[in-house]
């Protein structure tokens, strides 16, 4: 059975929220609402009705309060089982009543560290009362309801509402689970601070799974999609699916890749990837044509892949997919026009994501603030599986300003040869090491990935170069390489093939050569300072 929520015990740090809610409590459902301190004076302003504290301990807050719901009339009130015969008794003899529902966030003790608190602040700011009855209610979720984050005010409002001021079973222990982890969490940045480990010096991550998975890379192995559970919003984890199959495993490594590599171009622009590699890209002044270009960077590739595009999908951009012929494994987009969406469920199998919008690349729209070098924002890990443990990194974005760039031989870039080296030097880094691209007019005509030598990935883009471009091959392109040239030769087979500028890192002992080489050979070379291998 459900109980009736009748008397609530409200105590935040984050008032966001909280008079509304409260209001709603009283005023629609009769609900005596119990508050301490800061909260219950907040309250009172507002001209609800609030039962402080101390009216039912007996005891005032006391010690600059450090003590003031750690009584057995707040935890007896809050642990006492309903079912259970022996505890309403022992209840009704020691004069304790029930309390239903608990509504607690926590001191904000990591915001307290990030603004430069001393030690005795800090300590101040470890909380006591709050983690305690958090603690005591999700343990009994049986027969109490318990609220920690304002976001959750308005469902839990609607369900008692649709349950006669109760709550279901299924979301209280929901929302057991959730003061758990939390508390987790808080005592871990506690215990991180006390023994002065750094941040990130001990990496907790919390996981919720949105599937199961048909199976992983391959059908012998059981594999599941999880995501965070916050930094998510139009990401690949939150992203609505408008139609298609489930995703598999490779599918999602496929869309992540496409998704992150197009999020790195900031005109309109299309990433077509086949097994986590870009075969096509491009920037264009519509949807369309920026697929299209994409598309016949490498149609033979691009067959089966999947399409990233950052602006919204129209109808004649499906269309154009349409006359192609093109085989999609997954569409993925910040939104889908409706008309575009008819022509789409044609095809109900395709996979089609709405990620609801682009975030800055490698960023979470709800921690963009958040320093990297801590490894402290989740929306921004990395993270792989070595045998016995994990590697983690913050996200690699190619955000570089090219006024930052250092030109390193004698031949200066046009402005079109600039526009053009940023673009392939921003593909290159979603491009597995060793990586060259090539590129021209803002399109990728050629690509070689993966090669244990960077000169073979330089021979590899220009054979695709030949392929998608006939009669001029990689002649007038410009190349990028995520790593720097670490010996002549592959400037010189670039050179031969007609590239007449390369963007690299530089860094090389050698370089010195290098630049001595194309300057001879009439090359372009611009130094970022900055590598972007992708293992």
């Amino acid at each position: 059975m459900n109980p009736i929520i009748k008397r609530a015990l409200v105590s935040v740090t984050d008032k966001t929220g909280i008079v509304d809610f409260c209001r709603s409590l009283i005023e629609e459902f009769g609900i005596e609402v119990v508050s301490t301190g800061g909260t219950a004076a907040v309250l009172a302003e507002a001209g609800l009705a609030v039962t402080a504290i101390e009216e039912v301990t007996g005891f005032p807050e006391m010690m600059d309060g450090r003590v003031k719901t750690l009584h057995p009339k707040v935890h007896g009130g809050l642990l006492a089982r309903r079912s259970n015969e022996a505890h309403m008794k022992a209840a009704a003899e020691h004069g304790i009543t029930a309390i239903d529902l608990v509504v607690v966030n926590l001191y904000a003790f990591e915001a307290t560290l990030a603004a430069g608190a001393t030690e005795e602040q800090a300590i101040e700011n470890i909380d006591i009362g709050g983690p305690s009855m958090l603690r005591s209610a999700a343990k009994n979720f049986e027969s109490v309801c318990v609220v920690t984050d304002p976001a959750a005010y308005d469902s839990v409002l609607a369900e008692m509402r649709a349950y006669a001021g109760a709550t279901a079973l299924e979301t209280r222990k929901a929302l057991a689970t959730e003061v758990f982890a939390l508390t987790a969490r808080y005592d871990a940045a506690i215990a991180e601070y006390l023994t002065g480990r750094k941040p990130g010096e001990q990496l907790t991550i919390e996981l919720e799974k949105v599937q199961d998975l048909r199976y992983g890379e391959n059908p012998h192995q059981e594999a599941a999609f999880y995501r965070y559970p916050d930094c998510t919003e139009n990401t690949l984890a939150a992203a609505e699916k408008l139609q298609g199959k489930e995703l598999s495993y490779n599918n999602i490594l496929d869309t992540d890749a496409a998704w992150s590599a197009v999020r790195e171009l900031t005109g309109v622009s299309c990433v077509i990837v086949k097994h986590t590699n870009p075969c096509g890209a491009a920037t264009a002044d519509d949807v369309v044509s920026a697929y299209q270009r994409a598309w016949e960077g490498d149609p033979i590739s691009a067959f089966g892949g999947i399409i990233a595009i950052n602006r919204p999908v129209t109808a004649a951009l499906v269309q154009a997919i349409y006359d192609n012929k093109q085989f999609v494994e997954v569409f993925i987009a910040p939104s889908f026009e409706a008309d575009a969406l008819e022509l789409l469920a044609t095809k109900p199998n395709m996979r089609v994501l709405a990620t609801g919008g682009v975030n800055p690349p490698g960023d979470c729209s709800k921690c963009s603030d958040v320093d990297a070098s801590t490894l402290l924002c989740k929306g921004r890990y990395s993270l792989r599986s070595v045998e016995g443990g994990v590697l983690a990194q913050i996200e690699d974005v190619a955000t570089e300003d090219p006024a930052g760039f250092t030109v390193a031989g004698k031949l200066q870039p046009t402005e079109s040869q600039l526009k053009d080296l940023v673009f392939a030097w921003k593909v290159c880094k979603s491009v597995k090491s060793n990586a060259i691209t090539l590129a021209k007019d803002q399109m990728l005509v050629g690509m070689g990935a993966g090669q244990p030598n960077r000169v073979n990935s330089a021979r590899v883009a220009i054979a695709q170069a030949e392929i998608v471009c006939p009669d001029t091959g990689a002649a007038g392109c410009v190349a990028a390489s995520d790593a720097f040239i670490p010996f002549p030769d592959t400037v010189e087979v670039l050179a031969a093939a007609g590239v007449k500028a390369i963007i690299h890192p530089g860094g090389s002992i050698r370089d010195e050569e290098v630049v001595k080489v194309a300057d001879d050979l009439g090359v372009i070379l611009v130094a970022t300072g900055r590598r972007h291998f992708r293992h």
